[in-house]
């Protein structure tokens, strides 16, 4: 019998990469995570043989040499287009924390999942001198830019995934653009968990594009979700305006008719607008129905928003399962063979 190949999660937050990789063939052998609630979040509902509470630099990797996998996601808000974009100048930027790991752990795979905003001309030359040092140990695939919609996740979710192999080469899994999950297959009117109270406003000088869900119709960074498509993406910040919302009453695409054909914005809370929950985001994210989050309701919204979606971290996983069991048969035959 094949042994099990295992995994570490590095920044493992709430368990999203993870559950993914569990989902792939993979046993979590440790999780790395400072924060508490994500913590919490993990032991109950993810679970690795070891879930260590500390800040990633300062752990020893050397006493997992003989993993498997290294995977995880140093924080993002360095890189973000969304963020103050300060990358290595930014006391956030942890990706040396990741070389390290890998460098101590040696590992037969690693996986780097980030932001876009990573791979971008501006940052390109940092992550190419990060990475140097392990470039002469491993043949890297990517960075790839995926979309989280083209694999099965009803969201419209851009990452940045980057591997690396001892052996072999990694193929990059296909993903299915024409057959994407609307967001409405896990959304319906009627709210899932704890409703959020938090009223939608229309803007005073609204921003048209030719999509009534694109644009800034409305106040916040939250936008109405078209449940016939995917949902856009969800934010760690969620949780007030920022929280992407349902249009019960289908108000919006009357309304975006209205400002198109020369109307005057108008003013005041839009009726029948229902932010979405904790739980609904979740949804979104792919996390197992039932998972709850440990923690006030901002750090809820933040812990599912900052998560890797599941199903995006499950194909990734299963294309470098698939490529680490196959050297594992190919060694074995050739040890019979001989």
């Amino acid at each position: 019998m094949l042994k099990a190949l295992t995994a570490i999660d590095l920044f493992a937050g709430a368990g999203g990469l993870s559950l993914g990789l569990k989902a792939a063939g993979f046993h979590a052998v440790a999780a790395i995570e400072r924060d508490a609630d994500a913590v919490a979040t993990y032991k109950a509902h993810v679970g690795a043989d070891e879930v260590i509470e500390r800040d990633a630099g300062a752990v020893d990797f050397t006493r997992f040499k003989g993993i498997d996998l290294v995977a995880g996601g140093p924080p993002c808000q360095p890189f973000s287009t969304g963020g103050l974009r300060l990358g290595q100048g930014d006391g956030r930027d942890l990706l040396p924390v990741f070389v390290r790991a890998v460098l101590e752990a040696k590992p037969r795979a690693f996986l780097l999942e980030n932001v876009p905003g990573l791979a971008t001309l501006a940052h390109r030359d940092y992550l190419v001198e990060v990475l140097a040092p392990l470039q002469r140990l491993y043949t890297f695939s990517g960075p790839h830019l995926l979309n989280a919609a083209d694999y099965g996740v009803p969201q419209s979710r851009r990452r940045m995934i980057l591997v690396g192999l001892r052996e072999g080469e990694f193929r990059l899994p296909p993903g299915a653009p024409l057959h994407r999950v609307a967001a409405g297959t896990v959304l319906s009117p009627k709210p899932n968990g704890e409703p959020n109270r938090s009223q939608v406003v229309y803007a005073r000088t609204p921003d048209l594009r030719p999509s009534p869900y694109h644009g800034h119709l409305f106040n916040g960074g939250g936008r109405a979700i078209d449940l016939n498509g995917p949902a856009p993406t969800m934010l760690a910040s969620a949780g007030g305006n920022k929280t992407h919302w349902i249009d019960v009453g289908g108000h919006v695409p009357p309304y975006h008719a209205h400002l198109r054909e020369g109307g005057k914005p108008r003013v005041g809370h839009v009726p029948d607008a229902r932010r979405l929950t904790v739980e609904e985001c979740a949804a979104i994210q792919t996390f197992p129905d039932g998972m709850t989050f440990t923690g006030s309701r901002s750090s809820r919204y933040t812990q599912v928003g900052n998560a890797v979606p599941v199903r995006l971290a499950q194909a990734v996983g299963e294309g470098i399962f698939d490529q680490l069991r196959a050297q594992v048969s190919r060694r074995r035959r050739q040890t019979v063979s001989a």
